[in-house]
């Protein structure tokens, strides 16, 4: 089955080579002819703590070159029942939110429009929102699946509604997303006080702690999700400081006692068969990780999301060709 657009064969051209596009994809600005769009999202003014993940797109894409077609763990061969592209960064108004969340907004929708699926890696958490009142333009209330440290349900920050840990009270408030069918998973880390928790219950979301899952299985956790969304239209966020601070030293506001790099692929890997409609990851700040190993934990996260988008279209289509094995190699 031949899709228009797959990466570049890294048995014809050396990974180091060519522009730094996610997994080597073509940067083609279209709406058509894909099925997913990897986009940058280049904002961290909404950041209480520590700036920088405006770089998080560009770490992300140059980490992504040693990824490959075929995911062994979801047996799938992406590009087999998938056509993508690298959109390229939107364009957003640094030091002015409100305005880059009206930008956003507008040139997410061309692509929604054209029900092609996003994999949008900000920068910080605060483009959530825009990105759900993306969605909600297109497709009406979603379910919200949440891997996060923190739950993003304070009211304010300084007096200021709209930052990174406000997102998902406004989400609530505005209507973007069904509280009531949608689920938080992760948080942990010292609190302002008991209500924290306490606040994202009381807006209707299903929280479970990084205490809870942790003595939970990934099936578990999958049953618990697919109860909560039912076949609603779903939006995943991921915030890599849901990963323990060993595995993802590069964001903002790092939070001891997380997960690792393996449990987020088995957690992620259990949305297999819901109605996704768009994928978040945020909060990667290269600067703070000269290693890069945030970068790469992020880029094979983005690459599970977009597993999960030919994962879902092959079982749609219920086709499946020469055993999901691609050639590339090495």
């Amino acid at each position: 089955m031949n899709h228009k657009y797959s990466p570049v064969d890294s048995q014809q051209s050396p990974r180091f080579t060519g522009v730094k596009t996610f997994m080597r994809l073509p940067h083609v600005r279209t709406e058509e002819d894909i099925d997913f769009a990897v986009v940058g999202v280049p904002f961290d003014t909404g950041a209480s703590f520590a700036v920088g993940t405006r770089f998080g797109p560009e770490a992300v894409r140059s980490m992504s070159a040693l990824l490959r077609p075929y995911n062994p763990g979801l047996e799938v061969d992406i590009f087999r029942y998938c056509s993508g592209v690298d959109y390229g960064d939107l364009a957003v108004n640094p030091g002015y939110i409100e305005e880059s969340y009206e930008w956003i907004v507008e040139q997410l929708g061309k692509l929604l429009a054209h029900q092609v699926v996003p994999i949008l890696i900000g920068g910080d958490h605060s483009v959530s929102l825009p990105h759900l009142r993306a969605m909600a333009r297109q497709y009406g209330k979603v379910s919200l699946v949440h891997f996060d440290s923190h739950g993003d349900t304070w009211d304010s920050y300084f007096g200021k509604k709209y930052n990174h840990g406000t997102v998902f009270r406004r989400a609530a408030e505005e209507e973007l997303v069904d509280p009531s069918r949608s689920i938080q998973i992760g948080m942990r880390g010292s609190l302002y006080g008991p209500d924290d928790l306490k606040d994202g219950e009381g807006l209707g979301y299903r929280i479970i702690t990084t205490d809870q899952l942790k003595q939970m299985t990934p099936e578990r956790l999958g049953e618990e999700i697919r109860k909560r969304v039912g076949d609603n239209r779903v939006f995943v966020s991921f915030d890599i400081d849901f990963l323990d601070p060993v595995y993802a030293p590069g964001t903002g506001t790092p939070e001891i006692g997380g997960f690792t790099t393996y449990d987020a692929q088995q957690f992620v890997r259990q949305l297999t068969g819901l109605h996704i409609v768009g994928f978040d990851l945020v909060e990667v700040l290269p600067d703070r990780d000269p290693a890069r190993v945030t970068s790469m934990a992020a880029a094979n996260i983005a690459y599970e999301f977009i597993s999960l988008v030919a994962w879902n279209k092959r079982a749609k289509t219920g086709v499946q060709t020469g055993g999901d094995v691609h050639g590339q190699r090495n």
